[in-house]
């Protein structure tokens, strides 16, 4: 297990502990459960640059490094990596935090998602210039 530290020039987009309820057979965290916090983090920075209603069109890529337990602070970190027409692209990083003892933060998932913009009829729209508010 490789130990890291959390990116310190930027805030997770969520933050979140690992309970109980969200474990698979094996006792560690369900897969889809983690899974589930990197399309709600993605989501989150997508919809600020679409300034409005996006929808997950694809995970495009998903690795999970290490597993999660119970207890485990899980913080999601995202960043836009390419923007299309109507469309944007959004890598998350996913470290746990556990053992608050003797802390340790490990990478334990990364992925890549791809978002549309919609407009009211949830129908593809053009994303917004950057420089417009």
């Amino acid at each position: 297990m490789a130990k890291v530290k959390l990116p310190k020039d930027k805030q997770p987009a969520i933050k979140i502990a690992a309970m109980p309820k969200d474990t698979n057979p094996g006792g560690s965290i369900f897969g889809g459960w983690i899974m589930s916090q990197i399309d709600i983090a993605a989501s989150i920075i997508a919809l600020e640059r679409a300034k409005g209603r996006v929808v997950t069109v694809a995970v495009n890529s998903i690795e999970f490094h290490e597993p999660v337990f119970v207890g485990d602070v899980v913080s999601c970190y995202t960043d836009i990596v390419k923007t299309g027409n109507t469309s944007i692209t959004v890598k998350v990083d996913v470290y746990a935090e556990r053992n608050p003892s003797n802390k340790e933060t490990v990478k334990v998932t990364q992925a890549t998602l791809t978002f549309v913009a919609l407009d009211e009829n949830r129908r593809p729209r053009q994303l917004p210039d950057l420089d417009k508010k």
